[in-house]
């Protein structure tokens, strides 16, 4: 209490002998005479206020401060989307509910033209602010955001601090960006790819230098932002492999020494199902010659693959294996094997290789699709002298196919369409009921390489 009365009464003298003005008007932070004493009381109560989440009482006085002397003190605005957001919470009205959003979204833009230019803490800066602002807005719109709105707010900040950019600006832009995409994909594709291609080259540069500090938090928090963005562009549908050939292409030519770039292109095209395109075997040749790497073995092995040299593929990819610790790698590794299995009608074998791509991915997709093909085109065969038991094999194509599409969303269009053809080849009712063997509802091991159980239905 008295350091109140202490902070009340010099201001009183600071001002005392100096003509009234409002700081608004003066361009000053408190304004002058009364006017300054009135700020700085108005300051003094609505402070204390509003920190023990008293709003109502808090909010006259808060309001008249924000009114007068807006250059007075940032906590004008960061205690004002609290006291404005708890108006909000008792307003029903949804014309008075959209002026109050309105006040919030203003009091973001205020406090820039205010404390943008001396800011005391990250938080403080520009960017930082229009981010909170976008964020805010985005949480209190819901389903009604207009993401042209953040679009247009965090791509002006993105394009003034360029790699300073804050983090989570440039990712709530890349939602944004994306949220755009879904709804106008021709007309916003061309310009989703190259938001993603300059948000990624912002990242690049914020994690070297975050290397380069040793920022352990920072670099941890980078790479997870980068992994996000990779897999929402992977998902997009804007990332066909033709499209990123034709970008990244000239690209690792610029950078066909520099091993990290070539990496991380590797990894990326990868990840987004491109490692046969050329642009993915140019990156891995050249980063092979460097440095042999998992990743680099493994895009040798598919340019074999490519060309039908099912020994050097397998000899790269084996070698790819012994090379990493990584699961998501060593599951693409397994499951390229199996594809060349596949290639020679070695049934059990792709199996196998596709089991031990389940064993470092359970959720690999494909991996179950390929053991269905599999099971269709090698099980046909396992009662030769019973064609009711026989058509059981096509339980375990279709228990498969069912599986895909529980833990892999990517590949349920496929699977659906695998699961309503081979249906229509199960056992009928009466073919159950007749056979000594088989009845509904009851479990049925299938025998050999198959070694399935499957429920009689």
């Amino acid at each position: 209490m008295k350091n109140f009365i202490f902070l009340f009464v010099a201001s009183v003298f600071m001002v005392i002998d100096a003509s009234a003005q409002k700081g608004i008007d003066a361009g000053t932070p408190y304004g002058s005479g009364d006017d300054s004493v009135r700020c700085a009381y108005n300051i003094n109560l609505f402070v204390p206020h509003a920190k023990n989440k008293n709003y109502e009482e808090a909010y006259p006085f808060w309001k008249e401060a924000y009114e007068e002397c807006p250059a007075s003190t940032i906590n004008i605005y960061i205690k004002g989307v609290a006291i404005l957001n708890w108006q909000l919470s008792r307003e029903t009205d949804p014309a008075k509910r959209e002026e109050v959003i309105n006040a919030i979204l203003k009091l973001y833009d205020d406090r820039i033209k205010y404390f943008g230019s001396a800011p005391r803490n990250r938080r403080d800066w520009k960017d930082a602010v229009v981010w909170s602002k976008a964020d805010t807005y985005n949480k209190l719109k819901g389903e009604n955001t207009d993401h042209q709105l953040i679009y247009k707010w965090l791509g002006d900040v993105i394009d003034e601090f360029q790699e300073k950019t804050f983090l989570s600006a440039i990712m709530l832009y890349m939602v944004s960006s994306i949220k755009l995409l879904q709804n106008d994909m021709d007309n916003h594709k061309e310009n989703y790819v190259n938001d993603f291609l300059k948000c990624s080259a912002l990242l690049d540069a914020q994690l070297t230098a975050a290397q380069a500090a040793s920022e352990e938090k920072e670099i941890e928090d980078l790479l997870s932002c980068k992994k996000e963005i990779e897999s929402n562009f992977a998902a997009s549908g804007a990332a066909d492999c033709d499209i990123l050939q034709t970008i990244y292409a000239p690209k690792v030519e610029d950078n066909k020494a520099n091993l990290e770039f070539l990496k991380e292109t590797m990894t990326l095209l990868r990840r987004l199902g491109c490692n046969e395109s050329d642009v993915y075997i140019s990156a891995s040749e050249y980063a092979y010659k460097i440095e042999p790497t998992a990743e680099s073995a493994m895009g040798l092995g598919m340019k074999a693959f490519k060309n039908k040299d099912d020994a050097t593929a397998e000899k790269y990819l084996n070698e790819a294996i012994a090379m990493t610790e990584d699961a998501e790698t060593k599951a693409d590794l397994y499951f390229a094997l199996a594809g060349i299995a596949m290639q020679k009608n070695q049934y059990q074998n792709v199996k196998q290789l596709s089991l031990k791509c389940l064993a470092e991915n359970p959720n690999y997709g494909r991996a179950y699709i390929l053991i269905a093909s599999v099971y269709a085109l090698g099980g046909r065969s396992l009662f030769p002298d019973d064609p009711v038991l026989n058509k059981l094999i096509w339980y375990a194509v279709v228990d498969k196919f069912e599986r895909a599409r529980q833990v892999d969303p990517s590949v349920a269009n496929e699977a659906n369409r695998q699961i309503n053809n081979y249906r229509q080849h199960f056992p009928t009712k009466e073919e159950i009921f007749m056979h000594p063997l088989l009845k509904e509802g009851e479990n049925f091991t299938l025998p050999g390489w198959i070694n399935e159980v499957v429920r009689i239905r």
